[in-house]
């Protein structure tokens, strides 16, 4: 049986909103983080909704890049496509783009998922590079200050993909993961890291989406169909940023405010 959670979406008028909303997380997550253990330990995802997110952290007219720790925060990715670093698919790539080559984050605390390895390759060593990082003995498991999501017009979340095997793997940190219905190869984080998060985070933007999920949130627990129902945080708590167009099939917030609040069961 899935764990309850006590599930709170922000709902903005635009994909622009979404981006500032989730700037503005970002930022506050690393700098509580900080307060609390001494780093902030971030895992990000790729896709339009984070770059747009990306620009305004290293915008310099907006206040984010000034405001985060920069020298106590450790980033590392959620998936990532199998391919070169320079390639156009490539999350790090975007992210260096769009955020890395304009803020003051050193390459030491830069933990890429290497794309370019044999897929299983790829997964052993950022499991390692994980494990070495966080100090993790036996079968501890990490736990990120945040990870960010997005979720698919087919459900999947992370590379998390309807009927792979990843989402039947629930002792390893990072896996490799055969995507059929794209025929290609993945690595991911697994599904009970990330339920470790202490703030899990989707961003989900567009009509297309709305659909699936009102279906995810609301629908028969089908994780094999749908993988983005299998994220159910251990803390209790996971938060939605979305825009109007892919929060249309949701209830609309009881208050008149933005924000409204569901427990998932």
């Amino acid at each position: 049986m899935p764990r309850p959670v006590t599930m709170t979406y922000h709902i903005a008028p635009t994909p622009a909103a979404v981006a500032q909303a989730a700037a503005q997380l970002f930022t506050s997550v690393a700098i509580k983080a900080v307060e609390a253990r001494g780093l902030a330990r971030i895992a990000i995802s790729g896709g339009t909704t984070p770059k747009a997110m990306f620009a305004l952290l290293a915008d310099p007219a907006q206040p984010f890049v000034k405001q985060v720790p920069w020298d106590k925060l450790d980033l590392y990715w959620v998936d990532e496509r199998c391919v070169p670093p320079d390639h156009a698919d490539s999350n790090y790539r975007m992210t260096k783009e769009a955020l890395l080559s304009k803020v003051p984050l050193s390459t030491e605390r830069i933990h890429r998922m290497e794309g370019e390895l044999e897929p299983e390759v790829a997964a052993a060593r950022y499991e390692s590079i994980i494990r070495n990082s966080f100090k993790l003995e036996g079968a501890e498991t990490p736990t990120f200050d945040l990870i960010l999501l997005g979720m698919g017009d087919d459900g999947h979340t992370a590379s998390l993909f309807p009927h792979t095997e990843a989402i039947n793997d629930m002792t390893h940190i990072v896996v490799a993961n055969h995507v059929p219905q794209k025929d290609t190869w993945r690595i991911t984080l697994t599904w009970p890291v990330i339920n470790q998060g202490r703030e899990v985070v989707f961003l989900i933007e567009g009509a297309a989406k709305a659909q699936v999920l009102h279906d995810v949130l609301f629908g028969p627990y089908q994780p094999d169909t749908y993988p983005s129902q299998i994220i159910r945080p251990a803390s209790g708590r996971l938060t939605l940023l979305l825009d109007a167009a892919a929060a249309a099939k949701l209830p609309a917030p009881a208050d008149s405010t933005s924000t409204g609040t569901l427990e998932l069961r």
